[in-house]
């Protein structure tokens, strides 16, 4: 069964160094996405990139590779996702976060 509706993306661009009180912050927002019931968290980590700074982050460079940019996508609808937002302005101090809105279709047994 195909379900469409109008949800929104959060994206939050951070790297994995990122901590909040002591443990990585894309843990940390994760586990903060699913005590607010959000529908659903994912972290990818990128193999190369760079923010602000301008400096490359890459797997390739053993130096740089232990802080490699990573991607926390949080999806649901508009008023759950600005349930969190809070927690965003508390614990993310570098990084970018954008919301997007999307239209999904979720795929259930019947």
């Amino acid at each position: 069964m195909k379900l469409p509706e109008e949800a929104v993306m959060l994206r939050i661009f951070i790297g994995e160094r990122d901590r909040h009180e002591g443990r990585p912050l894309y843990e940390a927002l994760v586990t903060k996405a699913r005590e607010l019931n959000l529908a659903g968290a994912t972290v990818l980590r990128g193999i190369l990139g760079y923010g602000a700074t301008t400096r490359i982050h890459s797997s390739k460079i053993l130096a740089l590779s232990e802080d490699l940019p990573l991607v926390v996508e949080i999806v649901d609808t508009e008023e759950k996702i600005q349930e969190i937002m809070p927690f965003i302005d508390e614990t993310i101090t570098e990084g970018l976060v954008t919301l997007e809105k999307m239209r999904i279709i979720k795929y259930r047994h019947a």
